[in-house]
């Protein structure tokens, strides 16, 4: 059966398929991009390697409809949100372009003894990346953008699902002109992934997927003392402390809900809304989701389209039609899903005694909060096991920043959804995982940071 295929989740055809790469082109693959590394990293300066990644942005620009096309056909993102994502994987690939002589300069550090001393930030080696399907351009440029402007180079196993985005990937950055091996796509088994790790030519491996494959991969990596960084999955928190605009707050908290058809790892899973506009703003909420009707992603407009796969749609159906036998209701939604189209939905009376309670919720699929002081929308923010995100709404600054500072997330946006950009470090804590992506910090993971010092 073959691993690698593209199978639309809005008709369920399957348009493609792909053949795993066999162990030898695997072998083949380690040693291109081993050879690739000594060239990469030692003959082709910083200026150089920002130069041709400025290149990959460029082509990112001139085959935007391509590569938003080839999103919708595997995965069924809206193709305006496509579009978008390639335009913010134009904006990183430039912002480490501008950006690497400056983030690279050596430190220098203040020797107490006389002499001098500095930290210089060297490449590791080859690195691995295994890739998830929801965001299969954007999360790429977040991993390869810095590491190969730092000098690393790349194998990149993608998504079995979106093998047309892995070559177009790869196409791409070889005609921007970086050597062969510099960036190798494999449609390897997750047998082949593990040898991959272990092997001695690798030096470290970035994984964005589910904590099963976090913990798999992060045991796999430490028995081989490999860096690891880890963005796992989240239900990340939307509190409304207060406001004087609920209509506001509620287009805020179903753009963070229904983004990439509600499957983003930072999408504004559960809705935490203080006692006193609770039921004023769930009633909005449940009548906004509603408005939103899943249909065909490639139409123009369309907002919400289908589950990226069969697999997405029956495991959220089953999670819904667990919540309800347990006692939560749905204010809107709850049906059986069309094909791979569901409806949105939103729960409420959900306790912490139901499974939903703590779990991620990965589609349309809302769960409403009352909450009657600001130390209860803490502490309920803080109960899941999960800690990527979360949007404070108050027009009270002090009150948001104080919120801010107790949540056990790796990032907090106030009044604001998405605001994530290529300057700003993307992580989390606890089951979402450890390391940072994109900023200053995104190109500090795979380094060598080596001490140089010269006595007095």
């Amino acid at each position: 059966m073959t691993h690698y295929a593209v199978t639309n989740p809005a008709t369920g055809e399957t348009i493609a398929e792909y053949p795993c790469a066999t162990d030898e082109q695997i072998q083949s693959a380690l040693a291109k991009a081993e050879n690739a590394y000594r060239q990469w990293s030692r003959t082709v300066g910083t200026a150089e390697r920002a130069a041709l990644i400025k290149r990959v942005a460029e082509l990112h620009a001139e085959r935007r409809e391509e590569l938003a096309g080839i999103i919708v056909r595997e995965m069924g993102k809206p193709i305006d949100q496509a579009r978008g994502e390639i335009d913010v994987c134009i904006d990183i690939y430039r912002y480490y372009a501008d950006n690497a002589e400056r983030f690279l300069r050596d430190e220098p550090i203040e020797a107490s003894s006389g002499g001098f001393a500095f930290i210089r930030r060297q490449p590791l080696g080859v690195l691995i990346g295994i890739m998830p399907w929801n965001f299969p351009f954007y999360q790429v440029a977040r991993f390869a953008g810095p590491n190969l402007i730092l000098g690393n180079t790349i194998l990149l196993k993608h998504a079995p699902q979106c093998p047309q985005s892995a070559l177009a990937l790869e196409s791409l950055f070889m005609d921007a002109g970086l050597p062969e091996g510099a960036y190798v796509n494999i449609f390897a088994t997750n047998e082949q992934v593990s040898d991959v790790i272990a092997d001695p030519r690798v030096q470290g491996v970035s994984l964005t997927g589910s904590e099963r494959a976090g913990a798999a991969v992060a045991k796999q990596a430490g028995q081989h003392l490999k860096k690891v960084v880890l963005e796992l999955g989240g239900s990340d928190a939307f509190l409304v402390l207060d406001t004087d605009d609920i209509d506001s707050a509620v287009e805020m908290a179903v753009v963070g809900r229904l983004e990439n058809n509600g499957q983003a790892c930072n999408g504004s899973k559960r809705i935490l809304v203080m006692n006193d506009i609770y039921d004023e703003f769930t009633e909005k909420f449940s009548a906004a989701m509603a408005a939103h009707r899943p249909t065909d992603p490639g139409v123009e407009g369309a907002t919400l389209g289908p589950l990226s796969s069969a697999n997405a749609t029956r495991n959220l159906k089953h999670q819904v039609e667990k919540a309800l036998e347990q006692g939560a209701v749905a204010k809107t939604g709850g049906a059986a899903p069309h094909n791979n189209f569901f409806s949105p939905t939103v729960l409420t009376d959900v306790t912490p005694e139901m499974d939903v309670y703590h779990e991620e919720l990965f589609g349309p699929v809302a769960v409403m909060y009352r909450v009657a002081s600001e130390e209860e929308a803490i502490e309920l923010a803080n109960s899941s096991p999960f800690g990527l995100g979360s949007i404070i709404i108050s027009q009270d600054e002090e009150k948001a920043l104080r919120v801010a500072d107790r949540l056990d997330v790796g990032m907090v946006f106030i009044n604001e959804v998405g605001g994530e950009s290529a300057e700003l470090p993307f992580g989390g804590v606890k089951r979402s995982g450890f390391g940072r992506e994109l900023g200053r910090l995104g190109i500090d993971e795979f380094v060598n940071k080596k001490l140089i010092r010269m006595k007095g």
